[in-house]
């Protein structure tokens, strides 16, 4: 069908903000794919913007887009418990998911931790190693052309 893809974009807000600027081109990558329902990610000041106070609110709103979207991409090189859960709760509904994690050139974490056992074992779900930025657009454009076809 030719509508707009619902996209949950999830990657590190609270753990660190170390990968902000590759969270905004990821998100402005999945912009041209569809409709990034999680843009705040990249840009967490339009979190403030958006009117949320509450942890109970976050969570609330978090849930919704995870039911709404088509499906889910994290970056998960910085180890979040929120991407984490979210990934987990994706994978529970059925939704599609992509995992991006970085290395450096020498093929070590880029962040110096390894991927958790309970993502890269997941058979539910895809895990892209890359190292450069353009390796993980193809992946997303890789993932999502299997979902449109």
């Amino acid at each position: 069908s030719s509508q707009q893809l619902k996209i949950y974009f999830a990657g590190s807000i609270a753990a660190g903000r170390g990968d902000a600027g590759l969270y905004e081109s990821l998100v402005q990558h999945l912009s041209k794919h569809g409709c990034v329902l999680t843009e705040h990610v990249a840009k967490p000041e339009r979190l403030a913007r958006m009117g949320f106070k509450s942890d109970t609110e976050i969570y609330g709103q978090d849930m919704a887009w995870l039911t709404e979207c088509d499906c889910l991409v994290a970056e998960v090189s910085i180890p979040s418990l929120g991407v984490g859960y979210e990934i987990g709760q994706a994978v529970a509904m059925e939704k599609p998911t992509l995992c991006l994690f970085r290395l450096n050139s020498e093929g070590e974490p880029v962040h110096g931790k390894h991927l958790s056992s309970m993502v890269a074992g997941c058979p539910e779900l895809q895990t892209r190693l890359y190292r450069e930025e353009p390796e993980a657009l193809a992946a997303i454009d890789k993932f999502l052309a299997r979902l449109k076809s």
